[in-house]
């Protein structure tokens, strides 16, 4: 039987998994004031994952949530008139970033499995009147996409929810066109962390629980045929800095976990920004 998001354990069937985490990100995209009324600061929180001042003033209101990891577009070369898909896009966010860097004779693609958060992107993208952005309602491991039909793929913090990632990394490499590149800002595991942290439903969708670790994430990439994998940034990720909409103190409610296992958990994971390119 699929558990409920409510329960501590995480579904056993990928099905269940990809539930438990529509189901969070949807409460997410419904609320119309953000996720963080009364909560952190959404500027301060860009600001910490390395978006400047300028590019939040360009995107329009209601677009950034605070649920990223990085900043995936800090470090890509685009130049105008090309083709931009943003993997797990949420209310566009980066995918305005990107029109603006691509001009109006480019294209930028997101998906995103949950319907609230395809709503509220293509809300988000009608107000800032941005025609070469367009929203799919998709799974990463199933993309709406065609193949060899997009230059440059970026993901900000969603492949570690993926409960097959081998088979996103796939279909990123399927809808790439030859010598195009991928660009994600992730999570992944670099220590141990407990069972009862690997075994929670909030800490899954809460971005911890489903990240591999590095040198997985990489062999992954390996094996879906990208080359050329550098891990541009890596920085610690303290439970603090999980975003707004699942609060630290919210991903270890019901866990019975020692002050010093909480503080070894963020030593144990990492936010990196890494490319990779596709022969």
């Amino acid at each position: 039987m699929t558990k409920r998001p409510a329960d501590t354990g995480i579904p056993e069937d990928e099905k269940g998994i990809r539930d438990t985490v529509r189901e969070k990100y949807a409460a997410v995209a419904g609320n119309e004031c953000g996720c963080c009324c009364g909560g952190p600061d959404l500027d301060a929180i860009a600001d910490a994952l390395g978006y400047s001042e300028e590019e939040l003033e360009k995107v329009p209101e209601g677009a950034h949530l605070g649920l990223g990891c990085g900043n995936p577009l800090a470090l890509a070369a685009l130049k105008g008139g090309e083709t931009v898909l943003d993997l797990g896009s949420g209310a566009g966010f980066d995918c305005f970033l990107a029109a603006y860097r691509v001009g109006p004779k480019g294209h930028v693609i997101g998906v995103d499995m949950t319907h609230e958060m395809v709503a509220r992107a293509r809300k988000n993208a009608e107000i800032a009147g941005l025609s070469q952005v367009e929203f799919r309602l998709g799974e990463i491991e199933h993309l709406p996409v065609e193949d060899e039909s997009i230059d440059l793929v970026i993901s900000n913090c969603v492949i570690n929810l993926s409960p097959d990632k081998e088979q996103v990394f796939r279909e990123a490499y399927r809808v790439l066109r030859n010598g195009a590149s991928l660009m994600i800002s992730d999570i992944v595991v670099t220590g141990v962390l407990p069972d009862e942290v690997r075994g929670s439903a909030a800490m899954y969708a809460g971005c911890i629980a489903g990240a591999v670790e590095q040198e997985e994430y990489i062999r992954l990439l390996e094996k879906a045929g990208f080359h050329e994998i550098e891990i541009l940034e890596s920085r610690p990720y303290p439970l603090e800095q999980t975003g707004c909409c699942t609060p630290g103190e919210e991903l270890i409610e019901g866990l019975t976990l020692t002050k010093e296992e909480v503080a070894r958990i963020g030593d144990a994971i990492a936010s990196v920004k890494i490319r990779a390119a596709k022969k």
